[in-house]
């Protein structure tokens, strides 16, 4: 907000006397009253009283219309929140003296605050125009363009930084814009820059720590906090992202270092520490020799406190060590402790999940479930996992549950379609896939579940619809090819299409048993037995108790004359799978 001070209504003073309208009353009274009511306006305005201010403005625009009452005018009603007047005003004020930068601030203030931020920088750049030394109408303009125009903010920056030389404020904006708009490198000069100019602040040294570790600095980030640490040893952050640097190099016995000193200061927020185990828990996973860090880690914190989340990680490590006991205690623990808390339960699970340890996962979610029995998260990551395990019926359950708790979440809807299908549900199957499909209807794995039902029963019109959509959407689709592929290779059409779309399936997963297969019952269908053969006897190699591949190596062997051979591999086939009435009838008849 402007206020005018002393030497701006001594300004304004003189103004009210430059000019006068031409009227009948002489001008020497007119003068005066319009420098008494004016003077009047200032002391209203003073008090706070600005709704008096502008009556008296008001009373000294009858008898004067200087530039300056117009602008107390404006500043007034821009004070009472009446912007059309306070803009009014402004704006007659500035088109009758365009010399005064204190017009030219207050119009750009009106603007702003009306939201009209284009028309506020037009009225600053028209200020600096006139006068380029305004540093503040620089401030102004590039505060102004840092949300929707920051390429124009960082221009108007730098042409700040021209006048006044290198700046903490200006700096320290200009690294947050370049990042924004993803000049690292000009990000990393302007922070130099500021450590340069204020070398020992420690809000500075925080924030461009997390600057390089954030953009993957990784040499600025160690260098930075090795200056850090050098002269502030107990710099908790510098040690956490200088271990993170060594997380993110692959040097886990470095930043075990950092870490363990970390975790030896009591000062710590427990939650910090238990971050830092974590992190080595999910990481081994990957490298099953970080396990034992990360137990010694949450053993470390174990000997403070009795927090929920260090039993839970601690049993979800001895599942891993096989010591079932001893992981049993801890989420027994877990559970007195706080048997409220469903999202550590759920956290511990999705890690497991996303590993594609679905036995750990059931394990963590039996043991919650039962304190959470209407909660979706729950029910769905269990169902999932109890699908990857082929536990159907155990899958169908929770997923069903998970659907039935969230109807409009389509992963949701979509699982449980799928697993009706492979519980031979199929009406309901295609009612769930339906509905899952209105909400994402360019999901291609709900399309290519759709086509497999309708495919296996034998509605080709909508298995074919739903294939080709599925195509349309992702063309290289591995599964979508092969299936389609096969159902096509069935029918015994189009099989120069479907090799051309199983050899895409190949061609993404060449040691794919079921597509090897697919190829290999085109051949077949087409007459090339060789290949066929070949083919067939390659998926064998890979899955040998599958009896559909069998199957169809005893059809191959038989039409190239081997009928004996055919015999002992369908009848194998069929011990694995004695439903296949059509397998049987082959055994039996000792023919195709």
């Amino acid at each position: 907000m402007l206020l005018v001070g002393c030497s701006s209504q001594k300004q304004l003073l003189k103004e009210v006397k430059k000019t006068s309208p031409q009227n009948s009353v002489p001008e020497s009274q007119r003068k005066d009253r319009a420098i008494s009511h004016f003077i009047n306006g200032a002391t209203f305005e003073a008090e706070g009283d600005f709704a008096n201010a502008i009556l008296e403005l008001q009373d000294a625009l009858k008898f004067d219309t200087a530039a300056g009452i117009y602008y107390a005018l404006a500043k007034n009603y821009f004070f009472l929140n009446k912007i059309p007047h306070a803009l009014q005003n402004g704006e007659k004020a500035l088109s009758m003296d365009s010399t005064k930068s204190d017009y030219y601030y207050l119009l750009s203030d009106i603007f702003s605050s009306s939201g009209h931020f284009d028309s506020s920088a037009v009225v600053l750049e028209k200020l600096i125009k006139r006068d380029s030394s305004q540093v503040n109408a620089y401030y102004k303009l590039a505060t102004i363009y840092e949300n929707s125009k920051p390429l124009k903010a960082v221009k108007v920056y730098n042409k700040l930084t021209n006048i006044i030389g290198d700046d903490w404020n200006v700096l320290a904006h200009v690294a947050q814009l370049q990042e924004k708009l993803g000049n690292i490198d000009k990000a990393a000069d302007a922070y130099k820059n500021l450590l340069r100019l204020d070398p020992g602040d420690k809000s500075l040294q925080s924030t461009a720590l997390d600057f390089y570790y954030r953009n993957k600095l990784y040499e600025k980030a160690m260098k930075l906090a090795d200056d850090v640490l050098l002269l502030t040893p107990d710099n908790l952050h510098a040690r956490e992202i200088k271990a993170r640097v060594y997380l993110a190099q692959g040097k886990w016995d470095l930043a075990s270092k950092e870490f363990s000193y970390i975790l030896n200061k009591k000062d710590v927020p427990l939650e910090s520490k238990i971050k830092i185990g974590a992190a080595y828990f999910e990481q081994s996973f990957k490298d099953s020799t970080l396990l034992p860090v990360a137990k010694q880690f949450f053993e470390a914190i174990d000997k403070d406190t009795t927090d929920w989340q260090v039993k839970m990680y601690l049993g979800a490590i001895a599942i891993n060590e096989h010591n079932d006991s001893l992981a049993i205690k801890n989420f027994k623990q877990v559970t007195k402790l706080a048997k409220w808390n469903n999202q550590g339960w759920i956290r511990l699970a999705g890690i497991y999940y996303d590993n594609k340890k679905y036995g750990e996962a059931i394990k963590v979610l039996n043991e919650a479930i039962g304190s959470f029995p209407e909660d979706f998260t729950m029910n769905f990551i269990l169902g999932l996992s109890y699908s990857q395990e082929n536990e159907n019926m155990k899958a169908k359950k929770y997923l069903g549950k998970a659907a039935d708790l969230n109807p409009n979440n389509p992963d949701a809807l979509s699982a449980y379609g799928f697993i009706l299908n492979q519980t031979k549900d199929d009406s309901d199957a295609i009612n769930y896939l339906t509905k899952a499909l209105n909400l994402k209807p360019n999901d291609v794995n709900i399309l290519g579940t759709l086509g497999l039902i309708y495919d296996g029963q034998k509605k080709y019109n909508l298995c074919d619809s739903v294939y080709e959509s599925a195509l349309k959407i992702d063309s290289t689709n591995a599964l979508v090819n092969n299936n389609y592929a096969y159902s096509l290779s069935e029918r015994g059409i189009q099989l120069e299409r479907a090799l051309k779309m199983v050899d895409i399936s190949l061609k993404a997963e060449p040691k794919n048993s079921s597509y090897l297969d697919t190829r290999g019952w085109i051949y077949f269908k087409m007459g090339n037995l060789e290949k066929a053969k070949a083919d067939i006897e390659a998926a064998l190699k890979i899955s040998n108790k599958n009896p559909t591949m069998l199957e169809h190596l005893g059809d191959i062997v038989f039409k190239i004359g081997q009928k004996d051979y055919a015999k002992e591999l369908w009848q194998k086939a069929l011990k694995m799978d004695s439903t296949n009435t059509e397998l049987r009838q082959k055994v039996s008849k000792g023919t195709i």
